[in-house]
């Protein structure tokens, strides 16, 4: 059974972060399916086809990677797209706590897939998109948080 791993996110931009989590993820799955999530509840700096085509510019060499968009519950796309894995990337212990509930809810929904968390690497730890969306917003040079293909 070919092992499909879903990384759901808003990635709202996609940072160096998100990067580093893909990079050392994909060599533990067969397929590693990107879902960039639509969220009715969030109205996000960048549109979705934005996001999905860095996404899929950064990993155009990568056979192993697909770029999606989707919308709804994260386990009712998995169970869309057989995947039995859903990875989270944790980069403070407070993520953990808030990603633990997500994958408890999941597994009760869901006690087939498996959330599978990794940290990120100590240089991108203080990186997310919340911050690097403020600093764009303020006027300033966020390119040393991004991939080279993120453009704004």
């Amino acid at each position: 059974m070919e092992r499909i791993c879903l990384f759901p996110g808003t990635f709202d931009p996609v940072t160096l972060g998100h990067v580093d989590v893909i990079e050392r993820a994909i060599s533990l799955f067969d397929k590693l399916v990107i879902g960039v999530g639509m969220n009715a509840s969030k109205q996000p700096m960048f549109t979705v086809e934005q996001r999905t085509g860095w996404i899929k510019d950064i990993f155009k060499d990568e056979p192993r990677i697909e770029v999606v968009a989707y919308e709804g519950l994260t386990v009712d796309y998995c169970r869309k797209i057989n995947a039995r894995y859903i990875l989270r990337g944790i980069r403070y212990i407070s993520d953990f706590e808030y990603e633990k509930a997500i994958a408890d809810m999941n597994r009760m929904l869901t006690p087939e897939i498996e959330t599978i968390f990794l940290t990120c690497s100590p240089l991108y730890s203080t990186i997310s998109s919340t911050l690097v969306r403020d600093v764009i917003r303020n006027g300033g040079n966020a390119g040393m948080f991004l991939p080279q293909a993120v453009k704004w």
